[in-house]
């Protein structure tokens, strides 16, 4: 019975996540050939942005904690285990996304606005959006692009509510993006 109750356990983490051992496979397989990846920024406490929040100012922004720093660290760390070669890495302005992405990827982030997030704005979303979307539909490598955002962007992109740290894996395909799975840090 214990371990039914565990099995059963274990099956419900699953589906709720909706990810498993071959959708990561695959996710990795896909940025191997060249594919997208966006990365919801690394742990960084709180929710949204305090008053005062400058961009370029990191003292006015909520930023990575410790947790988040070791995240980032490991995201890189994961990318050369897996051999997956990293042409160009887009970031929001944002210090915490854009400190995600110099840790993971050193010396290869561009700060791109884009994907800045519109958490406290939503007025510009709609342009925004669709002018991330074709920057992602016209990705054609070669190596994969890494873009380090916000959960706002990332969900206004793909429906998906991904943990800090975590990425899905995008392909295009007949104009439209398409999940090809999600990979943790």
């Amino acid at each position: 019975m214990h371990r039914r109750l565990i099995l059963a356990s274990i099956a419900l983490l699953v589906s709720m996540t909706g990810l498993t051992r071959a959708d990561e496979a695959v996710a990795w397989q896909a940025l191997r050939a060249g594919g997208v990846v966006l990365f919801r920024h690394a742990s960084a406490p709180g929710v949204g942005d305090p008053a005062g929040f400058r961009i370029g100012d990191c003292s006015t922004q909520r930023n990575l904690d410790a947790a988040g720093r070791a995240q980032a660290r490991r995201i890189g760390e994961t990318f050369a285990r897996e051999r997956v070669s990293v042409s160009r890495v887009e970031t929001s302005r944002w210090c915490r996304a854009t400190e995600t992405a110099e840790l993971a990827f050193p010396g290869k982030v561009v700060a791109e606005p884009v994907f800045d997030s519109f958490f406290q704005d939503r007025a510009d979303e709609p342009a925004q959006t669709a002018a991330a979307r074709r920057r992602l539909l016209d990705w054609r490598g070669p190596g994969a692009l890494v873009v380090v955002a916000h959960q706002v962007n990332i969900t206004a992109l793909t429906g998906i509510n991904l943990a800090s740290g975590e990425g899905v894996v995008l392909r295009a395909e007949g104009g439209a993006l398409k999940i090809v799975g999600r990979i943790r840090p």
